[in-house]
């Protein structure tokens, strides 16, 4: 987290900010409710790049008329255990729910289920589906294109997006175990954050206009680009690469969303590709049922087990102890909903203007 001042909300009274502002629009109160779950995740979980510093943008698409309120889901094609579904240009926050609880359907029925999704929107943070899955027993998996911002690697030009995947394991008495993670060698809110407060970024995570690697964020954010997840040959960044490839495939290639550079943009002053290759950004969704590989209760409890071999692994001295993926956001919860929901001064001034622009007290 960063060190510049932040401003603690209440999280139940900025759920209900977010579903008023939601609700403005005219997008039913289901869906309302939907969009503000998965924004509110990622603040409640300390994942400050996606959940209510992303309302502005939201809001800026809305009011032109970018985002359609009042999606209905379209099924395209189906074949047993897979479907691909039209998301009418909603809400990513409310097509993707929809499309994991889908897949978890399939998943009851079949033993697994795969949704693919085009003509949608940003999904917030990924890891909120693959729970939806966990929360059924199931192993949950979700990840999505976005909007380009990385260069592949050897590359120094934007073509492919952040792309996040993440996946949800079901424990016993463990917690969850959730990995939720960005191609990119970091997520580009991250960039947000420290341009946000003034702050440099490490080498490693982008490059300027020139193609250079810089620690200045606006120089990235200015015609730069992000680096795959590894950056260099040396840390194989060509991993990263591929990872991000596949997201793409996956996501918009096999739905027929637009993939790659030519991917719709997040944000109402970002240029459009004149070209387009599809419908939208895509997401992916898959859920799979557990007994159909093994006893249930034997792998939650050999999961438990699995938690508790590696977080008794010897670590560096001076550094703490080995974490399970999942662990960041299970402590964070635990901090923000007795102590609040920390924003930065600049989100908190977006608020603000929301709040005047609408009439929604934001207090």
């Amino acid at each position: 987290m960063s060190k510049e001042e932040r401003i603690h909300f209440d999280p139940e009274n900025l759920r209900q900010f977010t579903f008023r502002v939601f609700a403005h629009f005219g997008i039913p109160e289901p869906d309302a409710l939907l969009a503000t779950d998965v924004l509110a995740y990622s603040d409640e979980h300390g994942i400050d790049s996606h959940g209510i510093a992303r309302l502005k943008t939201y809001v800026d698409l809305l009011q032109v008329g970018k985002i359609n309120p009042r999606p209905e889901l379209k099924l395209i094609r189906e074949k047993h255990a897979v479907a691909t579904v039209d998301g009418d240009n909603g809400l990513g926050l409310v097509i993707g729910p929809k499309c994991m609880e889908m897949a978890i359907a399939k998943a009851r029925l079949h033993g697994q289920g795969s949704i693919s999704v085009c003509h949608t929107n940003h999904y917030g943070a990924a890891g909120y589906y693959p729970l939806m899955a966990v929360k059924q027993d199931f192993i949950g998996m979700s990840m999505t294109n976005t909007t380009k911002g990385v260069a592949p690697f050897n590359g120094i030009e934007k073509m492919l997006g952040t792309n996040p995947l993440a996946m949800g394991f079901p424990t016993g008495k463990e917690p969850v175990v959730l990995m939720d993670f960005a191609s990119s060698t970091v997520a580009y809110g991250k960039l947000e954050i420290a341009h946000r407060a003034g702050e440099k970024v490490p080498l490693g995570w982008c490059l300027d206009e020139r193609g250079q690697p810089t620690e200045l964020p606006e120089r990235m954010m200015n015609g730069g680009a992000l680096l795959p997840l590894g950056s260099t040959r040396e840390g194989s960044g060509h991993k990263g690469y591929c990872l991000g490839g596949m997201v793409d495939i996956m996501s918009a290639v096999l739905s027929g969303a637009n993939w790659g550079p030519y991917a719709i943009p997040f944000a109402i002053d970002s240029p459009q590709s004149a070209k387009q290759v599809g419908k939208g950004i895509g997401h992916f969704f898959g859920a799979w049922d557990v007994e159909g590989f093994r006893d249930l209760a034997a792998f939650k409890q050999e999961m438990d087990e699995w938690i508790r071999t590696l977080r008794a692994t010897a670590h560096l001295p001076d550094n703490p102890s080995v974490k399970i993926p999942g662990d960041p956001e299970w402590a964070a919860y635990k901090i923000r909903m007795k102590e609040g929901i920390p924003l930065q001064v600049p989100v908190v001034k977006d608020l603000e203007g929301i709040s005047a622009s609408l009439g929604i007290p934001l207090h």
